[in-house]
């Protein structure tokens, strides 16, 4: 089992910047994947971001990319997520996820956070 709580969510203001984190913890693998994904009210849970954890290899949704960073602490085996540059549309829960294989399917992510709200006020 893994397990993945996220912090760092909160209310901000458009063009403003906020640092999401999962900490990782449990029976983790140098193989997994990472992702970041977020769900608006009434809309499907979509993916934002995912970085694979041993060579650091990134991908991004086209909506964030230039926006978002993702990026690993292997020390602190913690996912990280700076968001830059916000937009009312960036509103949502942000869920972590880990994978086995890159992906940016939901399905293809067996572990789940409990998710963080980030509001962005126009």
């Amino acid at each position: 089992q893994v397990q993945l709580v996220e912090s760092g969510g909160g209310l901000v203001q458009a063009g403003g910047s906020l640092r999401l984190s999962c900490t990782v913890s449990g029976r983790t693998s140098s193989s997994y994947v990472m992702g970041w994904f977020r769900q608006a009210p009434g809309t499907e849970r979509e993916f934002v971001a995912r970085i694979t954890w041993s060579a650091g290899i990134t991908y991004y949704a086209d909506s964030v990319s230039g926006r978002f960073t993702i990026s690993r602490d292997k020390a602190k085996t913690c996912v990280n997520l700076q968001m830059n540059s916000l937009k009312p549309e960036d509103t949502g829960i942000y869920y972590c996820a880990a994978a086995s294989r890159g992906s940016s399917l939901t399905s293809s992510y067996n572990y789940w956070g409990q998710g963080t709200q980030v509001t962005v006020s126009s």
